[in-house]
């Protein structure tokens, strides 16, 4: 393929897609990394599209939403993995909400067999990865059905969220900066989100490493009341995505990293659909984030210390738990 038949093509996909990572790029026009970037920098001299870690988006700073089609084939192994490690921290008996989106269907799949959980959820595809697990109750917001990615919106799902109190609410999203958090380029999703927040005690965000440093229009979740982010290894010449999650660390966001054997482990076995929870867990190394939450943006006296990022450490089930924590000031 000719340069450029190869920009074209790269340029109707980000069109088509609103962002598509250069891994993805990469495997569709049948060419290197190296060579993808080079095109895309091309694009980008010409006003056609803006760079952001890992990939491309359409030209302005704020990413459109794709559509359930298109979200579908992006990332997948990366979602897989990623739904891996989440499933992980669901515990027999709890009681959660799932957010709607791609990267939380493929949770639901692998959540289906958690005795007694108890799963609430705006998502007509969470809801039907959970339709026949006769162990887990499924609770369904109402709402307005949103076509474009089969979740339930607007007051009457807001409403039906009111006085709910959960453990934990696993969302994603379009975009995650350190600045804003979490967001989403649709005002109806943002406004459920929010109460999905509102409802749990802890919040785990879910999103691969070509949301990182992406920044779109509806701010849903604010860094400061992100618990966990899990996410994938960004490729090694990423340095924006490390420094974003380092930033993300700084302001007491945990992190866990799905690295190559998740994916790898994922792909040769179809996923963890049907396992267990309890059964997929490993022993994880928490690592105190020291301080709190940008209540001492300032170290004074008696604050507690603040260390430098440590390097990632393994994972039994293929993941990594990112040994970071706030940079000393």
């Amino acid at each position: 393929m000719f340069a450029a038949e190869r920009r074209q093509l790269i340029l109707e996909m980000v069109r088509a897609n609103g962002a598509v990572s250069l891994r993805e790029l990469a495997r569709v026009v049948q060419t290197s990394e190296v060579t993808v970037r080079r095109d895309v920098r091309a694009l980008e001299a010409e006003g056609l599209l803006d760079r952001r870690h890992g990939g491309a988006v359409l030209p302005g700073g704020f990413t459109r939403e794709s559509g359930f089609p298109q979200k579908s084939h992006l990332a997948t192994a990366e979602k897989t993995a990623i739904a891996d490690l989440a499933a992980g921290f669901v515990e027999e008996g709890e009681a959660i909400v799932v957010g709607a989106g791609t990267t939380t269907q493929e949770l639901a799949r692998r959540l289906a067999r958690v005795p007694g959980l108890t799963v609430v959820t705006n998502s007509l595809l969470v809801a039907q990865a959970l339709a026949h697990a006769n162990r887990v109750e499924v609770v369904m917001t109402g709402g307005t059905l949103r076509g474009s990615n089969y979740a339930l919106v607007g007051s009457g799902a807001e409403q039906s969220l009111q006085g709910l109190r959960v453990s934990r609410a696993f969302l994603s999203g379009s975009g995650l900066t350190a600045e804003r958090g979490l967001s989403t380029s649709n005002m109806l999703s943002a406004s459920v989100d929010r109460a999905l927040v509102q409802a749990a005690a802890e919040v785990v965000v879910l999103a691969d490493h070509t949301k990182l440093g992406t920044d779109t229009m509806f701010q849903t979740v604010p860094t400061d009341v992100i618990t966990r982010l899990v996410t994938d290894e960004p490729p090694g010449h990423d340095d924006r995505a490390a420094t974003e999650l380092q930033a993300l660390a700084d302001q007491g966001v945990q992190i866990t990293v799905a690295g190559g054997a998740a994916t790898a482990a994922a792909q040769g076995q179809g996923g963890a659909e049907g396992t267990p929870a309890a059964d997929r867990r490993g022993p994880r190394r928490e690592v105190p984030l020291p301080g709190q939450r940008r209540s001492h943006p300032t170290a004074g006296p008696g604050a507690a210390p603040q260390l430098r990022s440590a390097a990632l450490t393994a994972d039994p089930q293929g993941g990594r738990v990112a040994d970071l924590a706030p940079r000393r000031r």
